[in-house]
């Protein structure tokens, strides 16, 4: 047996397919870009995160808080939760892959919707289990689906609730029926990244299913809603010997100085958050209209973002229009990865984008 000239992943870890992140440049020579493609808030981070952010700039040769406590309970203040019950994160991506490698092991499944969030895959791949792919029915998760898939060797469901980049959600008492279905040791994840944006009465993000049970977590962002992408900051909300077992693997200062301060600032200014969901639903339902009168089908979503699917014409296609609004400096997302080759997700931007990524593809499909 020859031996290895080099140090190599262990099994598995190549088979990883890597995340690509959405673009954000256009072509050189245009004047003004808009990026459309990563789901930010068009109306930035509240100026009182900013203010916070400045005010322990001064502070950064000192580690930060290890727990996260100032951020902890700010959260728990504003959602009505005990600060115990939560873990703070680099991002909720990084809770995710967490709770991937604290319950999953070689020879286990975890069940994620066929559209759902690429970095399912990726971290239970990464923990050497099997992922499972479920499909969807007109776009959106299905219960009877998920509960059709689980055996003996499922460990993790994870299920967006709104999904990315569909932007549609399943109502809470199909929530709780795929939960009361589920047998004890599976662990049901509720990721509720997009929740601030949903209104509708039959929606909840899952704050009393994970406070009633103990086998549901929820996870959340300050990426979207709060403008705060940059900070990295997410959160989980979860029973205590889950929140003890993820405190056991985190690393010991995975949240920054700066994103503490930053999102207990944000999280507290509620009238910025008003002000970006009033945004929100005045352009959404503006895009979902103008886009429908063009000819193009719109996956009706209640996050801030839109899937738009183009025709089959191949002068038309989704990648065409890609090309041609890029080259006008509005930078939106290919989605091909998520099983919509003749698609693009348009995050809900400034007025500005909003109108002229309308006039530029009604020009496109004039061509």
């Amino acid at each position: 047996m020859t031996e290895p000239t080099r140090p190599t992943p262990k099994p598995g870890v190549m088979d990883i397919e890597a995340y690509v992140p959405g673009k954000s440049a256009a072509p050189a020579g245009v004047a003004r870009v808009h990026k459309l493609s990563s789901n930010e808030n068009p109306l930035g981070p509240s100026p009182k995160a900013v203010e916070a952010v400045r005010a322990v700039a001064g502070r950064l040769e000192f580690y930060p808080d290890g727990s996260a406590t100032k951020l902890r309970e700010a959260i728990a203040e504003v959602h009505g939760l005990n600060p115990a019950n939560i873990v703070c994160s680099n991002g909720s991506d990084e809770i995710l892959g967490l709770l991937a490698q604290t319950y999953l092991s070689p020879g286990d499944e975890s069940i994620f919707t066929e559209h759902g969030f690429l970095v399912y895959k990726i971290y239970i791949t990464a923990a050497g289990a099997t992922p499972v792919s479920v499909k969807e029915t007109g776009e959106r998760a299905d219960v009877d689906a998920i509960l059709a898939a689980v055996t003996p060797r499922t460990r993790i469901v994870f299920l967006a609730n709104p999904n990315n980049p569909t932007g549609t959600y399943i109502p809470f008492e199909e929530v709780r029926r795929l939960h009361a279905a589920l047998p004890g040791n599976v662990l049901l994840v509720l990721d509720a990244a997009y929740a601030e944006y949903v209104r509708r009465n039959d929606y909840e993000a899952g704050v009393e299913l994970v406070s009633s049970a103990q086998n549901v977590v929820m996870t959340r962002t300050f990426s979207k809603v709060y403008g705060l992408g940059g900070a990295r900051i997410g959160w989980m909300y979860g029973p205590a010997h889950i929140v003890d077992a993820i405190n056991r693997m985190r690393g010991p200062f995975n949240v920054t100085a700066t994103a503490i301060e930053a999102g207990a600032a944000a999280v507290r200014d509620r009238a910025h958050v008003e002000t970006t969901v009033a945004h929100n639903a005045e352009w959404l339902a503006w895009l979902t209209t103008e886009l429908a009168g063009l000819g193009l089908r719109v996956t009706p979503s209640v996050g801030n973002f839109l899937l738009i699917h183009f025709p089959a014409a191949k002068k038309h296609s989704a990648a065409l229009a890609d090309a041609y609004l890029t080259e006008r400096g509005y930078i939106l997302r290919r989605v091909g990865a998520y099983g919509f080759p003749n698609a693009l997700r348009m995050t809900v931007g400034t007025e500005d984008a909003n109108r002229g990524v309308v006039a530029a593809l009604a020009e496109f499909l004039k061509t």
